[in-house]
């Protein structure tokens, strides 16, 4: 399934380029009668398995409109946390060594010398929202990566067991301002964790080590690689990122960018793609208000 959310917050289902309105499903979800005692993660990927039936007795007499005419809000609203991934494609390495006045130094050795590092919740938007810059006045790049998303809860899992807790799999923007500080901290700000357009759910994709993604900037091309040339794979990733903290449903693993990253300014139009998984615009826009 492609299950999205969309405009102010409806449940779609997405098919043939039309995007179903199936929200009377979200009446299968559970009820949280105590909101302080709720489940850690996204209530709706956590019962994805109660939902998809839900939605398919929904689908018959759902309105539609086509999928262009839809503002796509990320489909994970309640991650606990946003994990990125450093520097995992060979040729991302050898762009930033060979430019450190931009990505400076402060980065080196392998993934597990660096360590996965965290964004803010916060940051986390979805596609037909968009970006506002936080300090136009500096470099603030794009940094197209697969999405992962986590389906159930997971601490301590093996390798060889992970890629059975993923839920799904999105386009994912890791937007950066660079810059001497944490990377954390320049990765956080509002708006710089784009997810969407939908979930596309782990039994559509055969091999998410096997797709094209490519991305541009106002029709120019910057960004365009395979995830079979990850450095770290996929199942080492949840692998790893669990031996440091329990993995929730709704945790998004934003999983490295290939090179070819570079900077964007207001006005500019962002538009992506994965193979098998979705296409996305995203308007970078005039300027920042907060």
């Amino acid at each position: 399934m492609r299950i999205a959310l969309f405009d102010e917050g409806r449940l779609g289902l997405v098919q043939d380029g039309l995007v179903y309105d199936v929200s009377p499903a979200l009446g299968a979800l559970p009820p949280r009668e105590r909101p302080w005692m709720a489940m850690r993660g996204d209530p709706l990927i956590a019962n994805l398995d109660v939902l998809r039936p839900a939605i398919a007795a929904a689908l018959p007499s759902a309105p539609a409109k086509p999928v262009a005419k839809a503002r796509f809000l990320s489909p994970v609203q309640h991650p606990t946390k946003i994990i990125g991934v450093p520097v995992n494609y060979h040729e991302h390495v050898v762009e930033a060594e060979g430019d450190v006045a931009t990505f400076s130094d402060r980065f080196r050795g392998s993934i597990e010398q660096q360590g996965f590092f965290l964004k803010a919740v916060s940051a986390l938007v979805g596609p037909g929202e968009g970006i506002r810059l936080r300090f136009p006045d500096r470099r603030n790049d794009h940094e197209m990566e697969l999405g992962v998303v986590i389906g159930r809860t997971a601490s301590n899992i093996a390798a060889e067991d992970a890629m059975s807790v993923i839920a799904g799999y999105a386009i994912a923007l890791d937007m950066v301002v660079r810059g001497p500080e944490d990377r954390s901290l320049r990765k956080s700000g509002d708006g710089y964790a784009v997810l969407g357009p939908w979930l596309v759910t782990r039994d559509e994709i055969a091999d998410p080590e096997a797709l094209d993604f490519h991305l541009h900037v106002n029709g120019e091309p910057r960004q365009a690689s395979n995830t079979s040339r990850m450095i770290m794979k996929l199942a080492e990733q949840i692998a790893y990122a669990s031996r440091f903290y329990t993995l929730h449903p709704g945790d998004i693993i934003m999983t490295g960018t290939c090179e070819g990253v570079g900077p964007v300014l207001p006005g500019d139009v962002i538009s992506c793609a994965i193979q098998d998984i979705a296409e996305m615009t995203v308007a970078i826009h005039p300027e920042y208000a907060g």
